[in-house]
């Protein structure tokens, strides 16, 4: 009778520990390309500020532990007409990946960074940059929906994620939420549960959180 009670707690315990880890924040569903929004001459033209910008990432295994950190943006440029965004496109350098949640000094850091850069996820040495670029902005429940194409690992598939757009004298900024994307989506199955017999306790989630802070200047 006690085993069959240990037996029958553990199996809440895992069940609980699963369904908190998949809680997603704005999850976005990858769906195909759409056209991509160009500028009119009635917009105002910025270039990103690729020292003020950033990309934000998080990963996690499907039950416990997870891995946090930035992406450098290298280029883009916006437009924004009437104080609302219009167009616009940016390139993120995956070699600039940095992993914080490990001291920089440990030799776990590199090794993971070695890791999310080779084949089995980012495959940096074949695609040294990830891509977005604008395909409609419209507002929802009281919020700006930026919906545009991401091309990440060659795959290229249209999100849509949340965020507030602001416009300060020469300077316009795009703060977005953090939103969810499936990995897989984008051709990285490595760990993942849903197309291996990974054991739970080491599979990877295919859930990536994702997080945009971008600064531009006319």
């Amino acid at each position: 009778m006690k085993r069959k009670f240990g037996c029958l707690m553990a199996f809440i315990v895992v069940s609980f520990l699963a369904v908190s880890c998949g809680e997603k924040k704005n999850e976005t569903r990858a769906e195909d390309a759409k056209t991509e929004q160009k500028i009119t001459s009635e917009a105002v033209k910025y270039k990103v500020d690729t020292e003020k910008t950033v990309v934000t990432w998080k990963g996690s295994k499907v039950i416990g532990g997870s891995h946090d950190g930035t992406m450098k943006v290298s280029k883009g440029t916006f437009a924004m007409k009437d104080g609302k965004l219009e167009s616009g496109n940016f390139l993120i350098d995956i070699n600039s990946l940095t992993v914080l949640d490990i001291p920089a000094d440990d030799n776990g850091n590199a090794s993971l960074k070695k890791h999310l850069l080779s084949d089995d996820f980012f495959d940096a040495e074949k695609y040294g940059n990830a891509a977005f670029s604008v395909t409609g902005v419209s507002e929802k429940e009281g919020k700006t929906m930026i919906e545009g194409n991401l091309t990440l690992k060659g795959v290229k598939k249209n999100i849509s994620f949340p965020a507030k757009v602001s416009v300060e004298g020469d300077k316009a900024m795009i703060i977005s939420e953090v939103f969810t994307i499936n990995r897989t989506d984008f051709g990285m199955k490595y760990g993942s549960s849903s197309f291996t017999d990974t054991f739970k306790n080491k599979a990877i989630s295919d859930d990536v959180e994702l997080s945009v802070s971008v600064v531009a200047t006319k």
